[in-house]
């Protein structure tokens, strides 16, 4: 999570719980279905899936790993939709990379193309309005999805009036997903904002996306059309008032990344794509999760599919996931891989990069467990060294992990929205694909091998004792920490004081 999110949560409970509040969420909703394109063949992106490599089961994929391609292929998406566009995000945020690609998108609209947006409104205080004037353009559509009933005008005052409501509203949608004439689909760990795209003067983000392309986009529509049509997902007029057409905003600049950036768009007008054409499907949590309708004990989730493709390695277990509490049950599981001979590397947040302390608190109870067993640990440092590679042209910026990648014997990978924690598991909804790939495990590797080489800690036992030491490398350098690297005593202090009061739960 980012914005409003996982170190907030539990303060935010308490106090609206004992503040109280009451507002209800409208009835009687006058909304009409509607779902993907049936033939995407009949577009030009669709043609050119087919003359690339599609037309049978097989997908069309390949990784994106730097923010700069990742916004880029968003606007050339954008710009060469014919027929639908539509877009599934946790955050859309209010930014400069945001209102250019809304801008992009609104453009499709005005050419005729049919636009739904679908955005969790935890993260969306402040921006009724504009939503509101985007959902008036003619051709484009916004629905909110599991939405705060009142006091929308800012975050406090949302859950002030949501007190009674809480066991609903802590449940979010963190799906990420953009999908142009239902024939390629971008999805991954990206939200849209600065900091996914490498664009952000101060902190930026290191993430995966994927392109996919073939069977499996009408995969992801499918799941795309089954949170739109769901009772959920409200149009944002029947949350708002109607926004008065004189404080109509001016819009922002177009614009795009840095020239060279855009691969996709040049591939797209050359008429084929180069993508890795392989066995693949969409992993996706239902609608019904949001309401707690069904235990998710009781029916498959993307957690239980996860939790089988790791009991099924054989030799190798990749992990990266900005937020990882693998619980009792996690660590349990790997002890047998270890047990097995699987060698499992997992890469995650320090306490130095992550947006969210609190979760940090829970993550720490298995560092121990985890070096003891002989898993190899490392933690993302704020700034990252070595050569520029594709991934993090942060320069000045610092880094945060927030991408999420799992590969299984250097051939099966899973690409989504999905963090390793309890909150992932049991409360958000998620999505993500899982296709097997030689080549993109072995750049996922390359990713996980470089940070661990210019931009990570290794975390290690010292000795046989029960304490804990960071090693970090630069050239020629080497350093060693024993307590959490590139922090306060302040900052340890406070997390020590927390952590009776942070459930694994809520994290």
């Amino acid at each position: 999570m980012r914005k409003f999110g996982r170190n907030a949560w539990a303060s935010v409970l308490s106090a609206c719980l004992a503040l109280g509040g009451c507002a209800s969420l409208p009835n009687n909703i006058h909304k009409y279905p509607s779902y993907a394109l049936r033939v995407p063949q009949i577009t030009r992106l669709g043609r050119i899936v087919e003359q690339s490599g599609g037309g049978d089961d097989r997908s069309g994929i390949r990784l994106i790993a730097s923010g700069e391609e990742a916004f880029d292929s968003l606007i050339a998406l954008a710009d060469r939709a014919e027929r639908t566009l539509d877009l599934q995000y946790y955050i859309i945020d209010q930014d400069e990379s945001s209102r250019i690609i809304l801008e992009h998108v609104r453009m499709a609209a005005e050419r005729g193309v049919r636009v739904r947006i679908l955005v969790d409104d935890l993260n969306t205080a402040g921006q009724d309005s504009r939503f509101m004037r985007l959902g008036e353009q003619p051709n484009i559509s916004v629905r909110v999805f599991n939405p705060f009933p009142g006091g929308r005008f800012a975050m406090w005052s949302r859950f002030l009036f949501s007190a009674y409501d809480i066991p609903r509203i802590n449940h979010r949608m963190h799906n990420k997903l953009f999908v142009a004439d239902n024939a390629i689909a971008i999805t991954g760990g990206r939200n849209i904002g600065d900091e996914y795209f490498t664009r952000d003067p101060t902190n930026d983000f290191v993430d995966l996306d994927v392109i996919a392309a073939g069977a499996i986009v009408s995969q992801l529509s499918d799941s795309f059309d089954k949170f739109w049509n769901s009772k959920y997902a409200y149009p944002i007029s029947s949350v708002d008032a109607p926004v008065p057409t004189e404080s109509e905003p001016k819009l922002s600049a177009v614009g795009t990344g840095p020239e060279g950036a855009n691969f996709l768009a040049r591939e797209l007008d050359a008429g084929k794509l180069q993508l890795d054409w392989v066995p693949a499907t969409v992993l996706a949590d239902k609608p019904v999760k949001i309401a707690s309708e069904s235990s998710p004990a009781e029916e498959q989730t993307i957690a239980n599919n996860i939790a089988a493709l790791m009991r099924s390695a054989k030799k190798d277990v990749l992990i990266i996931s900005p937020y990882f509490v693998p619980g009792d049950k996690g660590v349990a599981l790997m002890r047998r891989l270890v047990e097995r001979g699987v060698r499992i590397r997992i890469l995650t947040n320090s306490l130095a990069t992550t947006d969210a302390p609190i979760v940090h608190i829970g993550y720490s109870r298995y560092r121990l467990p985890l070096v003891k067993m002989g898993v190899d640990l490392r933690e993302l440092r704020p700034k990252i060294g070595g050569p520029r590679p594709r991934f993090h042209p942060f320069g000045s910026s610092s880094a945060s992990l927030h991408a999420k990648a799992l590969v299984i014997d250097d051939k099966t990978v899973f690409i989504g929205s999905l963090n390793m924690d309890a909150r992932s598991a049991h409360t958000n909804t998620e999505l993500g694909i899982l296709f097997h790939s030689t080549a993109i495990a072995a750049q996922v590797d390359a990713l996980f091998d470089e940070i661990g080489q210019y931009g990570s800690y290794r975390v290690k036992r010292i000795g046989h004792s029960d304490k804990l030491e960071w090693i970090g490398s630069g050239p020629g350098v080497e350093r060693i920490w024993y307590h959490d690297p590139d922090t306060t005593f302040l900052q340890r202090f406070a997390l020590k004081l927390l952590t009776p009061f942070a459930p694994e739960q809520l994290l």
